[in-house]
């Protein structure tokens, strides 16, 4: 492998002082070969170095392995992806009858089931998934099933959890060790946090100040009901195990068979227009995400949580995947930096840049204002002196402990009619995308922006002039 692995801790170094972030673990695979390195401190109450043996959470990654051992149940002729959930789970409903009826395992693997997130608080007994089924039998739709792609942080892959039980026999935490973690030979990813040697685990830390530098987060674990989606913990060399799977037609590095060849094609081929193409990428596929640089295909899988961010990107055409962890952030320039560094020196293709506004779009500024809410998400859309702006309503508990405003306004730049840039309110925050699209009778339907989708449900209040920061 060509990686000049001194050279790139010290760049790494240098990038977590400059992003506030307290330590990263890195891990490359290059045909077969593995390279990993750990920079910076787990806690900065302690200053405990991280090493590559230390267990980051992994957030959203988590999705990617349950959609692979969902994939088995495929390979076993045990579910179908386009049968309704009805057909695993009799019971299944939710508010609108079509959907309950037609949503399927493909559309809850590649986020179109468009199902409002209201599953109250199942707790966090080991039936949580059969308790969050239960709860959704008034949920809402965000949108109709397959209109378009709104990720689900929780609700949807708690749903593919419970098929998996209801086959296997088992709760989702066994299923997970004894399809994935045990064939595979991992010994340090686990999918509930009770089962993490604490000893090894790293801190999450947020950033409020450069001046202050990263505090410990409040929350030092997701709830039990963002198992499926969000509560694995791993090492970077087993995230790669993962990624060799993969990039292998299902074999894992110990040779054992994971998943069918059929299977990872499915995973990889499948795939659903992702409104807000840039951050990300333009497709969304069964438990990935598709990238586009300069025209290679790349998968991705990310994840964060409260104080902990995960980045996987997996490169085909040059068999190679890259992956980091770290305990602060995210941030999307922090990620960028770094992996460009380590894949130009392999030769590899690089993350391309954001696109630049085009300053000739002549657009009608009055179809995208408006109010675009679901709960725990607010955005107000307004038009102010020929200029776009949205403002971000924060959770007070958040905005309090984050030391900002309840209230953050951001300029959107046009990139096309429906695309926009969004430059940070801070010095220590990254640029994000947003796409505002569906107009119907001269307004935009929804607002998608970091892979959620947000339906527009109203218009502006009369006093949205009012100062905000």
């Amino acid at each position: 492998m060509r990686l000049d692995i001194p050279r790139t801790r010290a760049r790494v170094a240098e990038l977590l002082a400059e992003y506030g972030i307290p330590s990263a673990a890195v891990g490359v695979l290059h045909d077969g070969e593995v390279a990993e390195f750990a920079v910076g401190v787990r806690d900065m109450r302690t200053g405990e170095p991280a090493t590559t043996d230390t267990v980051y959470q992994c957030g959203s990654m988590t999705k990617t392995w349950t959609a692979l051992a969902f994939m088995q149940l495929v390979d076993e002729g045990k579910v179908d992806l386009d049968e309704p959930v009805r057909a695993c789970l009799p019971g299944f409903t939710v508010a609108d009858p079509e959907a309950a009826a037609t949503v399927t395992p493909r559309h809850l693997l590649c986020h179109t089931n468009g199902i409002e997130e209201a599953y109250g608080d199942p707790g966090e007994d080991g039936d949580v998934y059969a308790r969050m089924v239960e709860n959704i039998a008034d949920a809402p739709q965000v949108f109709p099933v397959g209109h378009t792609h709104g990720y689900s942080v929780a609700l949807g892959y708690a749903i593919l959890a419970r098929i998996l039980e209801v086959r296997d026999g088992r709760r989702w935490d066994d299923v997970m060790r004894d399809r994935l973690f045990d064939p595979m030979g991992l010994t340090s990813t686990h999918s509930w946090h009770e089962r993490v040697d604490e000893t090894r685990a790293a801190t999450g830390h947020l950033l409020r100040s450069p001046e202050e530098g990263p505090v410990v987060t409040p929350v030092d674990h997701l709830p039990r009901a963002f198992g499926p989606g969000g509560n694995i913990t791993s090492t970077t060399r087993e995230v790669l195990a993962l990624a060799h799977v993969l990039l292998s037609d299902g074999t894992a590095p110990n040779g054992n068979r994971i998943v069918s060849a059929e299977s990872v094609r499915e995973m990889t081929r499948s795939r659903v227009p992702v409104p807000d193409p840039y951050m990300f990428g333009p497709e969304w596929a069964l438990g990935l995400i598709v990238c586009d640089w300069h025209g290679e295909t790349v998968y991705a899988s990310d994840g964060s949580t409260i104080g902990q961010n995960a980045r996987l990107r997996l490169l085909p055409d040059s068999n190679t995947a890259l992956t980091m962890l770290t305990n602060g952030g995210p941030r999307d320039g922090f990620y960028r930096a770094v992996f460009n560094e380590i894949l130009a020196d392999l030769g590899a293709t690089t993350i391309p840049e954001l696109p630049a506004p085009d300053a000739t779009l002549d657009l009608d500024l009055a179809r995208y204002e408006g109010v675009y809410e679901r709960p725990g998400t607010r955005y107000e859309v307004s038009a102010e002196g020929g200029k776009l702006y949205l403002t971000l309503v924060v959770d007070p508990v958040q905005a309090e402990f984050l030391q900002q405003p309840d209230r953050v306004r951001y300029e959107l730049l046009p990139v096309s009619e429906t695309h926009f840039l969004m430059p940070p309110a801070r010095a220590w925050e990254d640029t994000q995308t947003v796409a505002i699209y569906g107009f119907t009778n001269g307004v935009a339907r929804y607002l998608h922006t970091n892979c959620r989708v947000t339906p527009r449900t109203g218009p502006l209040p009369l006093d949205h002039l009012r100062a905000v920061d």
